[in-house]
């Protein structure tokens, strides 16, 4: 049996806490694993410089993928604030791990399902289940920014309306991402027996970069007849989601877009505690919980660690253990159904780690009957038409992208989690 190396990105806050938890779950489930610590947040920006250090960027070169707690993100002048003093001078500029990690490995799709298990009280409505491919490259995510208009910009004659001193951030559409983006909608969608894939945009008022992903859509899904295609504009999908959320299977969309309404799909069922997602490309993929590192909690045995668990269960899917997976995933299903345990978000009073245990207890009685195929120790990942992998090309993306992309990657988005 092959043994996995896995790189352990716990982060800040919260995302030990969480990230202790999942190990325990993929433990008591039996992944054939090595987890190798990583490097990474708050505090390697403060005494450091760098929030993501080039060790654990090396660390991913060695590795069959990684798994990513939580970490605090802050915007670049209040970053720049809690620098360690030595630091303050040397011009460094607080740019998102997450974003980093997508970008410098490609890692273009962000997979987030949204599933309403039964018996959450916390369900928007039953029997939801929609997955989100969101575009995880490029957009409004490229991290080219300006505090204010460069003087070459002023020559286009589109600028002449826009104030000089107005700050600018640059969106990226390209074909080559969007035609990849849905197509792997696409493939999903026949894989996993969906019904229905819709393209998000708002292709009416950004016309040229939406109007680009929307053309490259509709030519990808000209291609699956078997597979029902719609169009929306994002506010409006908006509504519609909350509106008739069980009218809707696959969605795909922008990088911004995708990351508004993965959001707004997590509270149909149940909130941030469960949502979670796979960044993944060609030859790698990195695997989190969705939420932010919520500081606040960190240290308190209380927050909802079942989002950091069901990454954990994709990521061991992906790997090609799809028992494993698959087992996680209904041992978390049973837990919440039987609705003995709830951490306080979901009206109940059990911490952290009793949610995990009870998560592993409820292995001993799930089963999954899938056929599944051993990999030797020798043996390469193989992922399946239906798992998107990376590992082979990775030192060498980094090595390709690394330096151009950490020129382009500016300041990226700061929220809580950093995008």
């Amino acid at each position: 049996m092959r043994t996995y190396r896995v790189a352990w990105l716990p982060g800040d806050g919260i995302g030990p806490e969480v990230a202790e938890a999942a190990r325990r779950v993929l433990d008591a489930a039996g992944l054939p694993a090595e987890y190798l610590p990583g490097d990474i947040g708050w505090e390697f920006w403060r005494r450091e410089g760098d929030a993501l250090p080039q060790r654990t960027l090396d660390l991913l070169r060695t590795t069959d993928c990684a798994f990513f707690g939580a970490i605090t993100s802050k915007p670049p002048a209040e970053a720049a604030r809690e620098l360690a003093p030595e630091l303050r001078s040397r011009g460094f500029v607080y740019r998102s791990p997450i974003v980093r990690m997508r970008q410098l490995l490609d890692l273009y799709i962000c997979l987030r399902p949204c599933r309403a298990f039964f018996g959450n009280r916390l369900n928007y409505r039953e029997n939801i289940d929609a997955v989100i491919f969101r575009e995880n490259t490029e957009g409004m995510y490229g991290g080219v920014e300006f505090p204010r208009v460069p003087e070459q910009f002023l020559a286009e004659p589109g600028m002449k309306a826009i104030p000089a001193d107005a700050a600018i951030s640059v969106r990226t559409v390209t074909r080559k991402a969007s035609l990849r983006i849905v197509e792997a909608a696409f493939r999903y969608a026949v894989n996993h027996g969906r019904r229905k894939v819709t393209a998000v945009h708002k292709a009416n008022v950004l016309r040229t970069t939406c109007g680009l992903f929307l053309e490259c859509a509709r030519e990808v899904a000209a291609k699956y007849p078997e597979i029902q295609f719609e169009t929306a504009n994002v506010d409006a999908m908006c509504m519609w989601l909350v509106k008739n959320p069980l009218d809707y299977d696959v969605i795909v969309t922008t990088n911004l877009f995708g990351d508004i309404l993965s959001d707004l799909c997590a509270q149909l069922v149940g909130g941030m505690g469960f949502a979670y997602s796979g960044n993944i490309g060609e030859n790698y993929a990195v695997f989190e919980p969705t939420h932010g590192s919520a500081p606040k909690y960190a240290g308190q045995d209380r927050v909802n660690p079942l989002a950091a668990i069901l990454a954990a269960s994709m990521m061991a899917e992906w790997l090609g253990e799809a028992e494993i997976g698959r087992r996680i995933e209904r041992a978390v299903a049973a837990v919440i159904e039987e609705g003995r345990v709830r951490t306080y978000d979901m009206g109940g009073s059990a911490g952290t780690q009793d949610m995990a245990d009870a998560v592993a207890g409820a292995l001993k009685h799930v089963r999954v009957p899938v056929r599944h195929t051993r990999h030797t120790a020798t043996e390469e990942h193989r992922p399946t038409e239906e798992q998107v992998s990376m590992r082979a090309a990775l030192p060498q993306r980094i090595d390709a992208h690394g330096s151009k992309i950490e020129e382009l990657a500016g300041t990226g988005v700061h929220d809580a989690k950093g995008g």
